[in-house]
C-alpha cells in the first residue's frame, strides 16, 4: 500500500473546499496512509528520501472519480504506474507514447513529434525499488540539470514550480524526468470512470458534470471484466459473471477462496469424466463450465474488491494448469476406461503439448514487453527494418486495434486460448465421450502452436530482441549441478544445442511407439535410453553460452520438451504404468509453471530449486533405472520427491519467509501483483 502522496501547490478554484484538499481526502479514502502536502519539488525530494514504500504523487490539478485514484494506487501491471488520459494536452502538461501498456517515452506537447498516444495525467505511484530515480528527477528538475532524452525547455504553466528549474508544470516536469532516467513505467488508463486535469473554471464545471454523470459503483463492477478478453470468455460468461462477482463480494468471498470452490469444481468434474456415462459426462460438463466461470469470477473479484496479492496471482496461474491437468487426467482415464489402449498416451501428450505452449506464450510476451521498452533496437537481421516481420508487426497491430471485427475474433481465437480450450473439452466430451475430446483438444492445440510458433518467428528475427540475457538463464532453464560442469560449445548456440537435444528422446519414444503398435516388446530398447540421455545432454553444452539471439527466447520451452520428451520414452521402454508417466510428467509441470510465474510475478527463485536435480540430473536417474529395469518405481519415487520439495518451496517462499519479515520489520507486508484471468 502506498505511504505517501506529494502534491505541487494548490489551485485557485474552490467547491467549499480547495481541489488539494479535496484531492487530499480521496486519496485517503483510496487507501493511501499518509498524505503530505509538498510545497515543490525540493521538498518533494526530501519525502521521498524518507520513505520506506511506494509512494504516490500527484498534482492538484485533477479531478477524479475516487474509485481512479484507488485503482491507481493498487494497480497490479508493474510497481510504477503513471494514469494517462486521452483529454489534448494543456500548455505544460506531459503528453506520452505508449506500447503494450509501458509508458515509452514523454514529453512536452511537441517533442513525440505526433506519436503520443495519451497525455499524462497529473499522478502516479512509483515503487519502492524506483524511490532513488524520482528523488533524482525531482532535483533535477529543480536544479534544471538536463536529463538524457528529457526536453528542459517545457511551455509555461500557469501554476509553475517555484523553484529555480525550467518553467512549467512541477509534476509534468517530474514525470518526464523519471521516464527518462529510464524507469520501467506502465500506463493506467481511465475506462468508465472519469478523470479529467482541468486548468479554469469552466473546465472544473465540466468535470464535475462528467463525474456526476457516472454511477461509481457500477462502473467498477463493469470495470472488473476485462477490457478484451477471448471470444467465449466474452461472450457466454462475461455477459453474467459480474453478478456472481457481487453476490460473491456481499459474502465475503475472497478471490482465493472463489479460486478454491473453481478447482474442486474442475476436480469434480474430472472424477465424473473418469466414470463415464451419459448422465456423469454432461454433468461434468456443466461443472466444467461453471468452474470456468468461477476462474473468471476470482479475478474479477479481485478487481472489483482491488484486492491484489503476490500470492493470489501465483496461486490463480498455478491453479488454472493444475484444474486442465486433471481434467485431461479424468479424461485419459474415462477414454482408457472405455476400451481405447491410448487414452492416457493422449492425456500425456495434451498435458505436454499445452505446456511446452505456455512455455513459449510466457517468452514471447516477455520479448514483446522488452522490445517495447527499447524501442529503437527494434530492426530486422540485416540492420534495418521492413521485411516480413515489419509487415507481420503492422498487421498484428491494425488486426488488434480493430476491436469487434472478424479478423479481430479469428485471431484471438485461433491461438485456443483457456476458455476455447475448456468449452471443446465440455461441448466434446458431452456429446461423443473423452476419446474425441482429447483428440479435438490435441488437434487444435498442434494447429494453434504451429500458427503462433510461425508468425512469432518471424516477428521475433525482426525485434531482434534478446531476453533470457536479462534474467537468471540458468533458472528458468532449470539447469542443475551436471549442466554446469558441461563445456560450452557457443558457435552453435544455445537454442540449436536444445533443440538437438530433444531429438534424440523424440526418436526413441517414436521407436518404442512403433514397437508396441506393431505388438512388440519396448522393453528391447533399453540399450538405447542412454544413449538418447546423451543426446539429450548435448543441450547442456549451451548453459554457460551468452542467450541473445533474436531466438533464444525459445530455449525454456525447448529443453522442457526435451525432458518430457525422455520422461516418456524412458517409461514407455521400462513398462511403467501410463497413470505414473502422466502423474511425473505433471509434477514437473508445476515445477515449470512455478518458475514462470515467479518471472511473470516479479518473485525470486523458489527457495528449495536447488534440490529439484536439474532436467539433466531427473533425466539421468530416470536412464539408469529404466536401463535397470525399475523406472516405474524410481519415476514413482523421483515424482513424490519433487512433489515434496516443490510443496515446501510453496510453505516457506508464502507462508513462512513473509511471517519472519513481519516480525522483523514490526508491520505487515504484503505483494504487489495479482491479475489472475
Amino acid at each position: 500500500m502506498p505511504t505517501g502522496a506529494g502534491a505541487t501547490p494548490e489551485g485557485p478554484w474552490h467547491v467549499g473546499v480547495t481541489l488539494a484538499d479535496r484531492l487530499a481526502d480521496q486519496w485517503h479514502r483510496a487507501g493511501v496512509t499518509h498524505v503530505r502536502r509538498a510545497a515543490n519539488l525540493t521538498e518533494l525530494a526530501t519525502l521521498v528520501d524518507a520513505a520506506t514504500g511506494p509512494v504516490i504523487v500527484s498534482g492538484t490539478d485533477l479531478v477524479a472519480h475516487t474509485a481512479v485514484l484507488r485503482h491507481l494506487a493498487t494497480s497490479p501491471v508493474g510497481p510504477t504506474v503513471a494514469l494517462v488520459l486521452t483529454d489534448p494536452p494543456a500548455p505544460g502538461q506531459a503528453v506520452v507514447r505508449e506500447e503494450r501498456g509501458q509508458v515509452v517515452d514523454a514529453g512536452p506537447d511537441g517533442r513525440l513529434d505526433g506519436g503520443q498516444t495519451g497525455v499524462f495525467g497529473g499522478a502516479l505511484r512509483v515503487g519502492r525499488d524506483d524511490l532513488p530515480a524520482l528523488a533524482a528527477a525531482a532535483r533535477a528538475a529543480v536544479a534544471g540539470t538536463p536529463i538524457a532524452g528529457m526536453d528542459t525547455a517545457a511551455v509555461a504553466d500557469p501554476t509553475p514550480s517555484p523553484g529555480p528549474g525550467p518553467a512549467g508544470s512541477a509534476v509534468d516536469r517530474l514525470f518526464t524526468g523519471l521516464t527518462a532516467l529510464g524507469t520501467l513505467t506502465f500506463a493506467h488508463r481511465v475506462r468508465l470512470l472519469v478523470a479529467h486535469r482541468v486548468a479554469d473554471p469552466a473546465g472544473l464545471a465540466a468535470a464535475e458534470a462528467a463525474l456526476g454523470a457516472v454511477d461509481e459503483d457500477r462502473a467498477e463492477l463493469r470495470l472488473s471484466v476485462k477490457e478484451k478478453d477471448d471470444f467465449f470468455t466474452t461472450f457466454f460468461v462475461s455477459i453474467w459473471s459480474p453478478y456472481v462477482t457481487k453476490a460473491s463480494a456481499k459474502l465475503g468471498l475472497t478471490p482465493t477462496g472463489v479460486t478454491a470452490i473453481s478447482v474442486f469444481f474442475a476436480a469434480v468434474a474430472a472424477v465424473l469424466f473418469g466414470v463415464g456415462g451419459r448422465s456423469a459426462l454432461v454433468t461434468g460438463a456443466v461443472l466444467l463450465y461453471l468452474g470456468f466461470v468461477l476462474d473468471c469470477v476470482d479475478g474479477q473479484l479481485a478487481r472489483y474488491t482491488r484486492h491484489f496479492s503476490a500470492w493470489g496471482g501465483w496461486l490463480d496461474t498455478m491453479a488454472d494448469r493444475a484444474k486442465e491437468y486433471l481434467v485431461y487426467a479424468g479424461l485419459g482415464y474415462g477414454a482408457t476406461a472405455a476400451g481405447f489402449r491410448y487414452g492416457w498416451a493422449l492425456a500425456v501428450a495434451a498435458m505436454t503439448l499445452q505446456t511446452v505452449r505456455h512455455m513459449t506464450d510466457t517468452w514471447y510476451g516477455v520479448l514483446h514487453d522488452e522490445a517495447a521498452r527499447r524501442p529503437k533496437t527494434v530492426v530486422g537481421a540485416g540492420g534495418g527494418g521492413g521485411g516480413i516481420g515489419d509487415r507481420l508487426n503492422a498487421a498484428s497491430t491494425r488486426v488488434q486495434a480493430d476491436t469487434g471485427s472478424l479478423s479481430y475474433w479469428l485471431k484471438r481465437t485461433v491461438v485456443f486460448p483457456i476458455g476455447e480450450r475448456w468449452a471443446l473439452i465440455a461441448l466434446t466430451v458431452a456429446l461423443f465421450g473423452p476419446l474425441v475430446s482429447l483428440v479435438a483438444v490435441l488437434t487444435w492445440g498442434v494447429l494453434a502452436f504451429a500458427y503462433t510458433g510461425a508468425l512469432r518467428t518471424l516477428r521475433a528475427r525482426w525485434m531482434w530482441v534478446p531476453v533470457l540475457d536479462t534474467v537468471d538463464a540458468t533458472l528458468h532453464r532449470d539447469d542443475g549441478p551436471i549442466a554446469a560442469r558441461f563445456p560450452v560449445l557457443r558457435p552453435m548456440g544455445p537454442l540449436t544445442l536444445a533443440v538437438l537435444g530433444a531429438l534424440g528422446p523424440a526418436a526413441l519414444l517414436v521407436a518404442a511407439g512403433l514397437r508396441v503398435r506393431t505388438g512388440g516388446e519396448a522393453g528391447g530398447l533399453a540399450w538405447a535410453v542412454p544413449v538418447a540421455l546423451l543426446v539429450l545432454l548435448v543441450a547442456a553444452l549451451g548453459a554457460g553460452a551468452a542467450h541473445n539471439g533474436p531466438l533464444d527466447w525459445l530455449v525454456p520451452a525447448a529443453l522442457r520438451a526435451g525432458e518430457y520428451l525422455f520422461a516418456i520414452a524412458a517409461g514407455v521402454v521400462g513398462g511403467a504404468p501410463a497413470w505414473v508417466v502422466f502423474g511425473y510428467v505433471f509434477v514437473l509441470t508445476l515445477q515449470h509453471y512455478d518458475l514462470t510465474a515467479r518471472l511473470e510475478k516479479r518473485q525470486a527463485a523458489p527457495p528449495w530449486h536447488g534440490a529439484t536435480l536439474g532436467w539433466e540430473g531427473r533425466s539421468a536417474v530416470l536412464a539408469v533405472a529404466a536401463f535397470a529395469g525399475f523406472v516405474g518405481i524410481a519415476m514413482a519415487t523421483l515424482g513424490a520427491y519433487l512433489l515434496v520439495v516443490f510443496v515446501g518451496s510453496v510453505v516457506l517462499a508464502w507462508v513462512v519467509l513473509p511471517a519472519r519479515a513481519r516480525r522483523a520489520v514490526g508491520v505487515p507486508t504484503g505483494g504487489e501483483v495479482r491479475q489472475p484471468g
